[in-house]
């Protein structure tokens, strides 16, 4: 089940760096919320539901310039049961221009994710940033 969870958590970053749409929709369930706290903005959110939050990671995407990749570290499961989970995991966002490559952001993501028929779903995502990008 812990290798089960992981792949969900690392199905989300790949989906999210490559803005693979159909990947995002299998790993996130139709409620999903995401919250943001970031330093200096403060909290950002909830986006609440599937749709809404794809509007927001398409938003996200726009305004990118280079090549973004959310690099997960230190994946734990905290906590879990036959339905429910909650994964904590590091973020080391970098980017890369083409022409210098640098670190963005970091900050810690907990996801709680729920089994469903297809498999685990993140529920929802929190991400405490330890900087402002």
């Amino acid at each position: 089940m812990i290798a089960e969870l992981q792949q969900a958590v690392a199905h989300y970053a790949h989906a999210l760096d490559e803005l693979n749409v159909p990947e995002l929709e299998a790993v996130l369930t139709e409620d999903t919320t995401w919250t943001f706290t970031m330093p200096g903005q403060g909290v950002i959110g909830p986006v609440a539901g599937r749709a809404a939050v794809l509007d927001f990671i398409r938003d996200g995407h726009t305004a990118q310039t280079g090549r973004v990749r959310h690099h997960l570290g230190n994946v734990v499961v905290t906590t879990t049961d036959a339905v429910t989970a909650e994964v904590r995991a590091y973020l080391v966002q970098t980017g890369n221009t083409g022409e210098s490559i640098q670190v963005i952001s970091t900050g810690v993501y907990k996801f709680f994710l729920r089994r469903s028929d297809g498999g685990w779903r993140i529920a929802e995502l929190t991400l405490t940033l330890d900087n402002a990008f």
